[in-house]
């Protein structure tokens, strides 16, 4: 089962299902815009943990799955704060140690606060960007578009590509591990070769399922536009203004640890 599956069968099973689309985007979308204004690695911090929770116990998402979500951004993201902190000059020396005689690693209180900084944004970041994925499906995201006025034709490509783009990873896993099993990837030259054909099946399989896609649409009376079922329910105040609380307390700790 593939990260779209999981990600999917979250968002259509968590306990927020049924919370207007627009609280959690305002969420989402608020706690993003404020991670990115705020001057110190505090108040993403703060944040993070507070969305953390909520994802795990008022979404109820599983925990393990959510702290897998999270490996790869904080992995790329703590590799690069440490070479942030290892290699950017700064005034104030805490740590120095020479690797080699060309090579000095030193740590600054500059270069630590900027680290910690930009790990602090990913960390803040990604948890919100993974509130917004983990408890809104795609459909919600679609009808929101379409309230937005945004172009039907660009909501049509985002619907197929977001379809298709992992039918077609599980179509190249499914080659990848048929020539596993066939010794496909023992040495460097076959590799190439099983790369090189495993890229042509998946060329060959997409350009046949957009055909195949071409003629359902044509024998469903296609004239454009895809038909969009937009169900809500009515937005809750409370729900709305707890969220609304949320932001501000954030706007003001932003504020306090400005100052």
């Amino acid at each position: 089962m593939f990260a779209h599956d999981f990600l999917e069968e979250a968002a259509q099973n968590n306990a927020l299902l049924q919370v207007h689309p627009y609280t959690k985007l305002l969420l989402g979308i608020g706690s993003i815009i404020l991670v990115l204004l705020t001057p110190n690695y505090i108040v993403p911090c703060f944040l993070a943990i507070i969305l953390s929770i909520g994802i795990i116990v008022i979404a109820k998402i599983n925990f393990k799955f959510y702290l897998k979500l999270l490996e790869i951004p904080l992995s790329f993201a703590l590799l690069s704060a440490l070479v942030i902190i290892f290699l950017s000059e700064g005034v104030t020396e805490i740590w120095s140690f020479h690797v080699f005689s060309w090579l000095t690693l030193t740590v600054t209180e500059e270069s630590l606060n900027q680290g910690l900084h930009i790990f602090a944004r990913v960390f803040g970041g990604m948890c919100a960007l993974f509130f917004i994925s983990l408890t809104t499906p795609m459909t919600d995201l679609f009808g929101i578009m379409k309230k937005l006025k945004v172009p039907d034709l660009f909501i049509d490509l985002s619907m197929i590509i977001y379809r298709y783009i992992f039918i077609f990873m599980e179509k190249a896993h499914q080659i990848y591990l048929a020539q596993q099993m066939r010794l496909g990837y023992t040495k460097p030259r076959e590799a190439i070769k099983s790369y090189s054909m495993l890229f042509g099946s998946i060329f060959i399989t997409s350009w046949d399922a957009g055909e195949d896609l071409i003629h359902a649409m044509d024998c469903r009376c296609y004239n454009g536009k895809y038909a969009k079922m937009i169900t809500y329910n009515p937005m809750e105040w409370r729900s709305l203004s707890a969220v609304s609380i949320y932001l501000f307390i954030i706007i003001g700790m932003i504020l306090w640890t400005s100052g």
